[in-house]
């Protein structure tokens, strides 16, 4: 029997790891708990790789090598094992999980996909290599609202793939754009990956979010940017769409209107309202078509007059005059005027009582008597405000931030070429992204934008993300009982799979530190003397080699708390590393011998594309991802800048 290439690969790399730890135990004068920490973490990534079921292989690795630690006593391993796993599970981040996976599925299975793809594909296709470049940002959305890079690479080959490839583009080109765009949805919020990096770090999920929405934007630009200079240099790689792949067909009503798609649409329908030009098209549709038109513009007036408003407005605090402790009656009495509190009448003050009818304790006769006439004294504790010192609090208003200049003036340069050029082409094209585009915006800017802002928690906005997703479904005539179910199901696997692994993890990283492992691998790496930059290129190495053979969760949940307790002592920030992680995570989907989403597009594609193409497609993609850390690392405000804006 022939093995495969992939397989001796993998076999190969296990023999390097077991060799090393052999020869690692051989080299020590004295083997210790912490070089057999050593010893099960490369058992349990060697176990791995031969194909046994993560989380059970951490549970089981964790549980032999602590009933070692405690010399043989099965119960304080128990002990331990059951402590390890419910202070996992009693984490509140983790509901986030299924809510999001739930989400995902249901947006996915809205049918939105190829209304978006369609209409993107129509609305770029004056861009070179436009078809490649619409299923980079049909991914990038699409990737968003699921999250699931398995069903985002799947849908897009089924859809994308047998488009590019009926226009002539390059198997390898195309391969890479699916494989690549789909594995977007670990980077960009909401992604499922960042909750469990923010669990297993300790970093604030709401945080990574703000965090890793430009470095996300960053890495699908730089992808994009890739296509249009390979279509500009290779264009029989990405060849430009023909004439009959752009032709947009207008309703019968609007081929009444016009009969040229290339007619501007807003001077002709403001004039079909007057005359008899419109004899045969009813009013109704005219002014349908009026205010799909006049949309954008009063969008982007609304949003203009209040986030002026919202930036320039400054509320000023209001101003009270404390009453001095101990002030006269006199003070009280002018401040009753004016709602102050008051001293009671003095008729009606409270006396003491007659003498004859109460007595006084025994031994207490030395005591002096109150004044029958003294009254109750206000409390010390009293104080007084002066609501007519108290000036309202008067807003005042500032400059409107220069940020807040540029993003208008970006916004109204777009939306002014948006009217000089609409077309009644560009208009049908306009209402497809209507109701394909803007929904999911709509759905995702919602979410993200409550947890960003600090309206909701990430569990409280996954919660409307799910019932968005249920309302969208339904939108779209797609929430069926079946789909309803099946999408039930798939979100208990996919969560039951998360769960498992933090209860994996938590159980071998409890083994890995009682066995000293971290202690030792903290002392090697602090006598090697790194600065800063070098252990992240040395962590950030070691992740990217990993990514080989490991998905992106058994590295999160079996190395990063390896790396986590390092960081204080380099100066690294846990967020900056959790983004860098988390776009270096990115090649754990593209590289070989794993590269799941190379599987997953092999199993949908045609059978003349083979597996090579696909990897030697995902080749360029790999290095600007690499491109995309190094930038990330040398300008850390691409990933710092929002956190810090909107949690200092």
């Amino acid at each position: 029997m022939k093995i495969r290439k992939e397989l001796w690969f993998g076999l190969s790399f296990m023999a390097l790891v077991v060799i090393g730890l052999a020869a690692l135990l051989l080299s020590v004068e004295k083997v210790t708990n912490g070089h057999l920490g050593l010893l099960m973490l490369g058992l349990v990534v060697t176990a791995i790789m031969l194909g046994f079921p993560t989380a059970f292989t951490l549970m089981g690795m964790g549980m032999i090598f602590t009933w070692l630690a405690y010399d043989r006593n099965s119960t304080k391993t128990l002990d331990m094992m059951v402590q390890a796993a419910f202070k996992t599970m009693s984490s509140d981040v983790l509901i986030a999980i299924p809510l999001f996976v739930f989400m995902g599925y249901l947006v996915e299975r809205a049918n939105l996909i190829e209304k978006l793809f369609k209409s993107l594909h129509l609305a770029l296709a004056r861009v070179p290599g436009s078809l490649a470049v619409a299923t980079l940002v049909t991914c990038a959305i699409f990737a968003t609202a699921t999250g699931i890079v398995g069903a985002v690479v799947t849908l897009m080959g089924l859809l994308a793939l047998p488009a590019m490839l009926r226009a002539g583009y390059s198997v390898p080109l195309a391969a890479g754009a699916i494989t690549a765009g789909g594995c977007l949805g670990i980077l960009i919020p909401p992604s499922v990956l960042l909750i469990v990096y923010g669990a297993t770090a300790g970093v604030s999920v709401v945080q990574l979010y703000a965090g890793a929405f430009f470095p996300g934007l960053m890495l699908t630009g730089l992808y994009i940017i890739y296509v249009i200079l390979v279509a500009k240099l290779k264009p029989q790689w990405a060849p430009p769409l023909s004439a009959a792949d752009r032709v947009v067909t207008l309703p019968p009503l609007t081929q009444q209107l016009t009969t040229s798609t290339a007619t501007h649409a807003l001077t002709r329908l403001f004039s079909a309202l007057k005359g008899k030009r419109n004899v045969d098209v009813p009013l109704g549709h005219i002014l349908r078509q009026l205010t799909i038109v006049i949309l954008p513009g009063l969008i982007f007036l609304l949003v203009l007059v209040t986030s002026y408003r919202a930036v320039t407005t400054v509320e000023a605090e209001a101003v009270y005059d404390i009453q001095q402790i101990g002030a006269s009656s006199s003070s009280v009495e002018s401040a009753a005027d004016t709602g102050g509190l008051q001293e009671p009448p003095q008729e009606n003050a409270l006396k003491e009582p007659p003498s004859g009818d109460v007595q006084e304790p025994p031994g207490s006769a030395a005591a002096p008597a109150a004044p029958a006439a003294a009254s109750i004294a206000e409390p010390a504790t009293a104080a007084k405000v002066d609501s007519a010192a108290a000036p309202a609090a008067e807003a005042s208003t500032r400059a409107a931030p220069t940020w807040w200049w540029v993003c208008f003036a970006i916004l109204g340069a777009l939306v002014t070429l948006f009217y000089l050029f609409l077309s009644f082409a560009r208009l049908e094209i306009f209402k497809m992204l209507l109701t394909s585009f803007f929904p999911l915006m709509i759905l995702i800017i919602s979410v993200l934008g409550s947890i960003v802002m600090g309206l909701a928690t990430p569990t409280e906005a996954a919660a409307m993300g799910a019932l968005g997703g249920i309302l969208l479904a339904a939108a779209y005539q797609r929430l069926t009982l079946s789909v309803l179910q099946e999408s039930v199901f798939l979100t208990a696997k996919t969560s039951a799979m998360v769960c498992w692994l933090f209860v994996g993890s938590a159980i071998f990283s409890a083994a890995f530190a009682l066995l000293g492992g971290q202690e030792l691998v903290e002392t090697w790496v602090l006598s090697m003397n790194l600065s800063k930059t070098q252990f992240l290129l040395m962590s950030q190495a070691i992740i990217f080699i990993l990514g080989w053979p490991l998905e992106w969760t058994e590295i999160i949940v079996i190395f990063m708390p390896i790396f986590i307790p390092l960081l204080d002592n380099f100066g690294v920030d846990p967020l900056f590393f959790g983004l860098l992680v988390a776009l270096n995570l990115q090649t754990a989907f593209l590289s070989p011998p794993v590269a799941m989403a190379a599987f997953y597009l092999k199993g949908v594609a045609p059978k003349h594309v083979t597996l090579n193409q696909i990897f030697l497609g995902m080749l360029p993609f790999m290095g600007i991802q690499i491109l995309a850390i190094f930038l990330l690392y040398q300008f850390p405000a691409i990933g710092m800048w929002l956190p810090q804006l909107l949690y200092k």
